[in-house]
């Protein structure tokens, strides 16, 4: 069995201890961490954009980038430390939602917390790119909450039933 858990700043615990309940004991688990590129980006083009070219020593987007992977690691360091038992770290960089979707690609289940408004039971629980994860993962998906869910009262209500004419 192969698991991939994503492992995102907010949920990771939540997301470490239902592959240490749900995955098999001979399992190959892979901690995964995707950064994104739009912030460093952003930082290497306002300083091409702004101060020109002629100092790259100088450019902010690096240090971000730099920053990025530290902290990475570190977040995967602690996920393995919290899982307990051998692992594999993978660290991607680029469009998140993508990025996951592909690590996925050949695993027996991806694991995945509710990163949306979390007081409500409902759709709304799950931001956009783990929307298009839950849409699109090559293989099947456990979605955790990160703390315990909500009520069923907090469920949307039921929509209206239009009138039947017949």
């Amino acid at each position: 069995m192969s698991v991939v858990v994503w492992i995102v700043e907010a949920t990771w615990p939540a997301c470490v201890d239902a592959a240490r309940t749900h995955a098999t004991a001979d399992a190959d688990i892979v901690l995964l961490h995707v950064t994104t590129h739009d912030v460093p980006g952003a930082a290497h083009g306002a300083f091409a954009g702004l101060l020109g070219r002629g100092h790259p020593e100088l450019d902010p987007g690096t240090r971000m980038e730099n920053l990025a992977a530290a902290s990475a690691q570190q977040l995967l360091r602690a996920a393995a430390d919290r899982l307990g038992r051998p692992c594999q770290r993978t660290e991607r960089i680029g469009r998140v939602e993508r990025e996951v979707v592909a690590a996925a690609e050949g695993a027996d289940l991806l694991i995945l917390a509710r990163d949306g408004d979390r007081t409500h039971l409902g759709p709304h629980s799950v931001g956009p790119a783990s929307r298009f994860v839950v849409d699109h993962a090559p293989c099947p998906v456990l979605l955790v909450w990160p703390e315990p869910a909500p009520g069923l009262t907090t469920m949307p209500p039921r929509p209206p039933r239009p009138p039947h004419h017949g």
